[in-house]
């Protein structure tokens, strides 16, 4: 029996294009897909389309996590599970990794006669969060590097589950939006992401798919989806590829940088009148100058609600990426922060 992506009890999360809604396309780390179902077997149509490293869906069936592997190209029928016992299931099938690619979803197929329902509703509490390959989950897997740089991989350490941004959405009771990308700055032509082109996160927060290597840019209505609390960490990746704000904080890269960084705070705010804005970084080694810059904004916005958030080990925590136990002390450190707010963020406009 085939259920396709415009089935009444598939619950959707996260920023995904449904243009076509017989074809979602899913682009951002945490994005989901959850149902109950009964039977013995599972699985799931999809193509990929891919831009880097190996690309992985993942998937918690009955409480166990896995992951699979897609295959570059091409509409493909994958098996999740087999002889299964005959029984009520319940599935989370998520996006594990940033857009080192695309999915296009086209739905899932179950036995014969088998019982379609809706996981438990959606929470109340929304959060949203603009980030880097931090927040997006990369090379969290990697547990064994734990204050270390990264081993080589091709992406099969990235999971999003373990990111400190769906760790602290989970400790909230909150649904995430999780707007990030690995190796993206604030600002086009620094940083890392869509090389050798670089695009920011100024080109990007607005967008549902902005990947130049995968198609058109499309912009994002940001009306469908209201954050009670939106979390900008950024800031990591604009020293590539020079270090100018360490170098020279009143330098004119330094003063453009800041001016731009308050420019996307003013245009959240625009969108999310409402919304408690923290302003943080991450404990992946920096230069403090940067912490300092966006410091020196939260002061200039004279915003009561806005926030600099900073972590015990802000910008000195490790050389590589964030593994799963590092993710669990910053989503400790940034939950208790943002439930100090007090219950009244969570109040809807």
């Amino acid at each position: 029996m085939q259920i396709k992506p415009e089935h009444p009890t598939l619950q959707y999360e996260g920023r995904i294009d449904f243009d076509n809604p017989s074809a979602p396309v899913l682009v951002f780390p945490c994005t989901s897909i959850g149902m109950r179902f009964t039977g013995t077997f599972l699985k799931v149509t999809l193509e990929n389309h891919h831009s880097y490293w190996d690309n992985y869906m993942g998937y918690i069936l009955d409480g166990k996590q896995e992951k699979i592997k897609l295959p570059e190209a091409g509409m493909v029928t994958l098996t999740l599970a087999e002889d299964m016992k005959d029984k009520e299931h319940e599935l989370l099938f998520f996006k594990r990794m940033d857009s080192c690619h695309t999915v296009t979803f086209y739905g899932f197929e179950v036995e014969d006669g088998a019982k379609i329902s809706a996981p438990e509703p959606l929470p109340e509490r929304r959060i949203e969060v603009y980030g880097d390959s931090v927040s997006a989950g990369e090379v969290s897997e990697a547990v064994d590097y734990a204050g270390k740089p990264d081993p080589e991989h091709q992406g099969e350490y990235s999971n999003s589950w373990y990111s400190y941004s769906w760790m602290t959405a989970r400790k909230l009771g909150a649904r995430i939006h999780d707007i990030a990308q690995g190796g993206i700055p604030l600002l086009d032509n620094t940083g890392w992401f869509a090389a050798p082109n670089y695009k920011g996160m100024e080109s990007c927060y607005d967008k549902i798919e902005y990947h130049p290597d995968l198609g058109e840019p499309k912009l994002w209505d940001f009306s469908k989806y209201r954050p009670h609390v939106v979390i900008v960490a950024l800031g990591q990746n604009d020293n590539h590829p020079a270090d100018y704000m360490a170098e020279d904080y009143y330098c004119e890269k330094s003063v453009y940088w800041r001016e731009k960084y308050k420019k996307l705070i003013l245009d959240l705010r625009k969108y999310y009148p409402k919304a408690v804005i923290i302003l943080a970084t991450t404990i992946l080694c920096h230069d403090k100058s940067w912490d300092n810059a966006i410091e020196e904004v939260c002061q200039e916005l004279k915003d009561s609600n806005v926030h600099h958030f900073l972590y015990s080990k802000n910008g000195c925590g490790t050389p590589g990426h964030i593994r799963i136990p590092e993710a669990e002390q910053m989503s400790d450190e940034l939950s208790a922060y943002i439930n100090a707010l007090g219950e009244d963020i969570w109040k809807d406009e």
